[in-house]
């Protein structure tokens, strides 16, 4: 039959993409359906149909699928950030697993490589230490917090998330009650006018502390006094609330200029047994737990004995490299971000690691400078941003030769291509681990270790 805009199909649902929707087919053109199963027979509605696919939504399940399972959030279908919610756990591992191995298989052209289990979530619940939730009015002017649309920056209301703790929610309807009560402007995009943009809530999970940070197009906030003791009387975790300065006429959430009006101006975290600073503008890893987990397996990959030179290139706040030092000779962390580079000085300073330098410099053009000094490190730490490495850097990376590269990527797509690239230069994948850092949600993390051809 052919597929037309608004056509009610009868549609089973066979396959699954990794990005959480639902794959059936008629006559041989795949229709890509959010929110539905593997296993659902539904009536599909057809919203656009391109040349060789169609998108649709589901008006009905028919037959439900067995890995379906009841969903314990009433927004998830809205605000797009949980799209296997409906889908049992188990399943939700089984497909982020095969996403990674069709990636690199498919798109990688690799063979020969061992593959191992993902590293599940021991609870997919309340794992997130970070969230920033928009705040806005809906169409009849009342304020509303929540979480931007799919593909929006349309607000949905949400009271409730079942990714991050508790506590957040408890303190986010605290700042809402406040803006109400003492009728503080919201910020609109639209016209750029208004107070309050942004909650932004952070949590140490080994100490439990709190940071509140108010995100705000302005220099200062009214009745600042009513805020601090509503937000320290809910809970003496809390050790630091901070004004965020954004007046820019931008989606970009935070500014650049923080002013602390309780507390501290960070919280402080223990990681791998390292304690970690974290201010509002700091990089940390969502997960805690799973990032315990994921550095765990990539010192693994690393092999070391205490003699090793080791780079970490796109270092961040030094994190995986600090969490190494104690196994290598020395460690030199790269970063572009200044802060990000000061934070990670500030962290070895304070777990007395004495083996770490860290550099401020582009990742590809710090490679090719330590090249030049003909510096070999043994092994090449990366952990790049979700467009993968630049070519550049991975040239870099191999002409210094290191006898293994550890590669900790976010994107199983953008990994497949660079880990091509590596291969062409020398170095074989021989070994890849997937990690749920973020159940519940598409995205999925990967630990590969590489290790020189012998004889390049």
């Amino acid at each position: 039959m052919e597929l037309k805009k608004n056509n009610i199909i009868t549609l089973e649902i066979t396959d699954m993409t990794g990005q959480g929707s639902g794959i059936g087919h008629v006559d041989g053109m795949a229709v890509f359906t959010p929110l539905t199963a593997p296993g659902d027979v539904i009536n599909a509605h057809i919203l656009k149909v391109k040349k060789n696919y169609a998108f649709a939504k589901a008006d009905s399940i028919i037959n439900p699928s067995p890995m379906r399972v009841e969903s314990d959030c009433t927004c998830y279908t809205k605000c797009g950030g949980c799209v296997f919610r409906h889908i049992s756990y188990k399943e939700e591992l089984r497909i982020k697993r095969q996403r990674v191995y069709d990636a690199l298989t498919r798109i990688g052209k690799l063979d020969g490589f061992k593959m191992n289990d993902i590293v599940g979530c021991d609870d997919p619940n309340h794992y997130r230490n970070k969230s920033q939730i928009p705040v806005g009015r809906n169409k009849n002017g009342i304020v509303i917090t929540g979480f931007f649309g799919t593909h929006s920056h349309r607000i949905i209301d949400c009271d409730e998330c079942r990714l991050h703790p508790k506590e957040f929610d408890d303190i986010t309807a605290l700042v809402k009650e406040w803006i109400i009560r003492n009728n503080i402007s919201v910020y609109d995009e639209t016209t750029g006018k208004g107070l309050i943009r942004h909650i932004y809530i952070r949590h140490a999970k080994k100490t439990d502390q709190f940071m509140v940070c108010l995100v705000i197009n302005g220099d200062s906030i009214p009745k600042k006094e009513d805020i601090i003791n509503r937000i320290t009387a809910y809970s003496d975790k809390v050790k630091s609330i901070i004004l965020n300065i954004n007046r820019e006429r931008t989606n970009v959430i935070m500014g650049k200029k923080c002013l602390t009006i309780y507390g501290k101006d960070h919280i402080t975290d223990t990681l791998c047994g390292l304690n970690f600073d974290i201010s509002p503008l700091s990089f940390y890893q969502i997960n805690h737990d799973q990032t315990e987990k994921l550095y765990s397996i990539a010192k693994e990959y690393a092999n070391l004995t205490g003699k090793e030179f080791l780079i970490d290139l796109y270092c961040g706040a030094g994190t995986i490299g600090l969490s190494m030092a104690d196994k290598v000779k020395r460690v030199l962390g790269i970063e572009i971000i200044p802060q990000a580079i000061e934070n990670a000085k500030a962290n070895a300073l304070n777990n007395n690691i004495q083996n770490a330098e860290f550099i401020c410099a582009d990742a590809a053009l710090a490679a090719k400078d330590l090249t030049k000094k003909k510096t070999r490190p043994d092994v090449v730490i990366i952990d790049p941003p979700r467009k993968g490495c630049d070519s550049s850097v991975i040239d870099a990376i191999c002409t210094m030769s290191p006898i293994r590269v550890v590669y900790v990527s976010c994107d199983p797509e953008t990994l497949a291509r660079d880990l091509a690239l590596f291969k062409e230069k020398g170095y074989i994948t021989e070994e890849v681990t997937p990690v749920d850092m973020f159940p519940r949600t598409q995205h999925v993390e990967t630990v590969v270790l590489m290790s020189q051809v012998k004889g390049e």
